[in-house]
């Protein structure tokens, strides 16, 4: 540096040299790129880049989940809408859906009353064996979030089980075929608000107690419209949703106009619902006890005779429960002597159908 470029700097002045600028910002530019180097490694060396994928979950992205799923985690399932139903469809024996079953809507198809008397109710229950004997229901929750626990639910459990499916991942209606290929009867579980909502949240599309039964009503169809043969729907959730009669009476009404059952899994203790069904004279059952609160062998086996006592004084008894390897487990080995013991296992609707 000259003593005219000194005196210039000195002074606040300096000249204006393009090489000499040039030069600047191409050691300024290194030096950035040492730092990011320094700071978050180089890109292209060890490990492949990460990639995010935003694709929408589904149930395979769940396969390890074997608790109930947080309500978080369902919010942000895929909301896909079923295609339209224009012919009848089967899997294997069994029929998922039926056109003149079904309310072709925009938003994907709705069960209906056919023209000719039937409902849905009748039409995707499976055929009961005529045996003689108290009739137990045991109806499996939570299927089609978990790839790994639905697959393990399907090969382990008699088919006349029911099995009740979550509406939010996008491949459910793959997973209700398979179930009813299997011989099982479907319920749809619909999301309704717990008491301790917002803490405890199902979902954009869960049923509010405080909100109007327009708005109540358009969640319902947006669950209802998810997939196709379920017999009828129980709830997820929904202590607040089935302690108070007025906001529930709407979505039984609606729930009977459609040919559809309602299965109260019996985890509210002061739920409504058996009132409110009976006034509307709506099809309804209800469990009688959650069999697996406990994941422990012997309580679930308790649980499992305590239905066959209920079962018995009344002619008839549900049992609700999840789909944790342990209650598959228990439920196949149970289920294998209940014939000798003079009981018939049978799907949720042949309970409303004995009551």
């Amino acid at each position: 540096m000259s003593l005219a470029d000194m005196d210039a700097r000195r002074r606040g002045t300096a000249r204006t040299d393009p090489l000499a600028i040039a030069y600047f910002l191409l050691f300024a530019a290194l030096i950035g790129i040492g730092l990011v180097v320094t700071l978050f490694g180089d890109p292209q060396a060890g490990n492949a880049p990460l990639i995010l994928d935003l694709k929408p979950a589904s149930h395979a992205a769940a396969s390890n989940v074997m608790l109930r799923p947080s309500e978080s985690q369902i919010a942000g399932q895929a909301e896909a809408a079923a295609p339209a139903i224009l012919e009848a469809v089967h899997a294997g024996s069994a029929l998922v859906a039926d056109p003149a079953l079904i309310e072709n809507t925009p938003q994907g198809p709705l069960p209906r009353v056919a023209d000719d008397g039937r409902t849905p109710m009748s039409a995707y229950a499976p055929p009961i064996v005529p045996a003689k004997g108290p009739r137990i229901a045991l109806i499996v929750m939570g299927l089609g979030l978990s790839a790994k626990a639905t697959s393990a639910a399907l090969a382990g459990l008699p088919p006349a089980v029911t099995l009740a499916f979550a509406p939010h991942a996008g491949d459910v209606q793959s997973w209700v075929n398979q179930a009813r290929q299997r011989g099982h009867e479907v319920l749809l579980e619909i999301p309704m608000e717990p008491f301790d909502y917002p803490d405890s949240d199902p979902g954009p599309h869960t049923l509010r107690a405080g909100a109007s039964a327009q708005n109540n009503a358009s969640r319902l169809d947006w669950s209802l419209s998810r997939f196709t043969g379920y017999a009828g729907v129980t709830n997820f959730l929904g202590g607040r949703m089935l302690t108070d009669s007025d906001a529930l009476e709407p979505v039984l009404t609606t729930l009977a106009r459609r040919g559809l059952m309602f299965f109260d899994d019996g985890s509210v203790p002061n739920s409504v619902a058996p009132d409110v069904a009976h006034r509307l004279n709506a099809p309804f059952a209800q469990s009688a006890a959650v069999i697996d609160e406990s994941q422990d062998a012997v309580d679930i086996d308790r649980h499992l005779s305590d239905l066959e006592a209920r079962a018995h004084a009344s002619g008839s008894a549900a049992g609700t429960a999840f789909l944790y390897p342990i209650t598959i487990a228990r439920i196949a080995q149970w289920a294998k002597g209940l014939a000798g013991r003079g009981f018939v296992l049978v799907p949720a609707s042949a309970i409303v159908a004995a009551k």
